[in-house]
């Protein structure tokens, strides 16, 4: 029987996979594929909470069109952002 963690990180995954725009579909799911089993409860916390932003805004935070807010500049955003960075790539 699966964990509620396990739980939640699959349901994260999908919700990732699944935005509605291929590019963000792309981007944060590839990023839950990597990096989900290793977030703390913290991180978990941050990603349901960005899952809920407009595609259009997360996507323009992450290819620097605009700032990103404050409350979301956590260190799961950082994390996602260094990860997608093609001049530094990082595995998560």
């Amino acid at each position: 029987m699966p964990s509620d963690t396990e739980i939640r990180r699959r349901r994260l995954r999908f919700r990732a996979w699944h935005r509605g725009i291929r590019e963000m579909d792309l981007l944060l799911g590839g990023f839950a594929d990597a990096a989900i089993e290793k977030l703390e409860e913290e991180d978990l916390r941050s990603l349901e909470e960005l899952l809920e932003v407009p595609d259009h805004d997360v996507f323009a935070w992450l290819t620097d069109q605009a700032q990103v807010p404050p409350v979301f500049d956590t260190p799961l955003f950082r994390h996602l952002k260094r990860f997608h960075d093609h001049a530094h790539p990082q595995n998560a």
